[in-house]
């Protein structure tokens, strides 16, 4: 497991955000580059650059002190905040961005996200700010989108992102816990990489985010920043826990406090998620391949529509096998 240190870019400045407005960001420094080495110093894996000017304002004006930031940085750099376009992504990993990270723009238009995932696999990454009732919050918080994190998640791991990066709209990390259930849902229903990027309290909560598990699978990074910068626990601290084997490991089942004791009710609960995923699936590549086609790209369209039919295969094989379920189920 990877441990991103967060690095937001105000106006040139290094600064914080309690809860994410910009009109109550606090000045950290005057020298991002020096703080950005300094997390390096400190054991960080990766540094996650968000430039906020370019996220709220359409302002690049941090884009120079950014490429600079990637050349002299000896670990990673992963940025996110403005990445709306093929051109502004290019430009970033053409500059040596690990990755570049979307949010907004990747719910407003997934057919960019496509495209850019295939010109430049392993490079894209999607941020999604997740309301409690599993809604995607775009726009800084300030729009829901009317989409759902299961429809999303599904849809983007199709097209090909190399990552997801879930945090919770509006939360306070310094006060509130981690949505430990939604990082369990992520985790449930793709195979890419899902990074904990809303924070955490303290080094019980980095535990718990640790301890989550479906099918295996565990979250691959957590982002921390404010945690650090309040003495809330040391980068050293952080890494040692996640060095740690968990103690107690949690399905996504008792994350979601499906705390069921026949084995067989949670198979089908299983096969039931699946079943929905797949059907999302298929109507995604559907509405893409309508698209396609009205935009006279017949070849696309119709290489959506088989993607589609694939997918209602695989839902009607998991419908014959509940039915099978449900029979020798009333046998007993």
């Amino acid at each position: 497991m990877e441990l991103y240190a967060r690095l937001n870019i105000l106006g040139g400045h290094s600064v914080r955000l309690p809860r994410g407005d910009l009109a109550d960001a606090i000045r950290l420094d005057n020298d991002p580059i020096s703080r950005a080495r300094s997390w390096a110093e400190q054991g960080a894996d990766v540094i996650h650059v968000v430039d906020l000017d370019a996220a709220a304002n359409r302002d690049y004006r941090n884009r120079s002190l950014i490429h600079e930031l990637i050349e002299v940085i000896p670990i990673p750099v992963q940025v996110a905040g403005g990445v709306r376009s093929p051109g502004e992504a290019a430009r970033l990993i053409e500059a040596g961005a690990h990755r570049v990270v979307m949010g907004t723009a990747a719910i407003e238009d997934q057919n960019m996200v496509w495209d850019l995932c295939r010109d430049h696999p392993s490079k894209i990454v999607i941020s999604l700010d997740v309301r409690p009732d599993e809604e995607i919050a775009i726009r800084g918080w300030a729009v829901n989108s009317g989409r759902y994190l299961e429809e999303v998640l599904l849809e983007m791991s199709d097209a090909g992102v190399t990552s997801f990066l879930i945090a919770e709209a509006a939360r306070d990390a310094l006060l509130e816990p981690p949505n430990l259930e939604i990082l369990a849902t992520a985790l449930s229903l793709v195979d890419d990489d899902v990074i904990s990027a809303g924070g955490v309290r303290h080094l019980a909560d980095l535990r718990d985010v640790t301890a989550i598990s479906s099918n295996g699978k565990r979250v691959n990074g957590v982002i921390v920043g404010r945690e650090v910068t309040h003495g809330r626990f040391t980068l050293d601290e952080a890494k040692a826990v996640l060095a740690e084997t968990p103690g107690t490991v949690r399905s996504a089942e008792q994350v979601a406090k499906a705390s069921i004791s026949d084995a067989r009710t949670v198979e089908a609960a299983k096969r039931y998620r699946q079943l929905a995923g797949e059907l999302d699936r298929a109507a995604a590549h559907a509405r893409t391949a309508s698209q396609r086609l009205l935009a006279d790209e017949t070849a696309r369209g119709h290489s959506h529509g088989l993607t589609a039919a694939g997918h209602l295969a695989k839902a009607e094989r998991l419908l014959d096998q509940l039915a099978i379920d449900l029979a020798d189920r009333s046998s007993d």
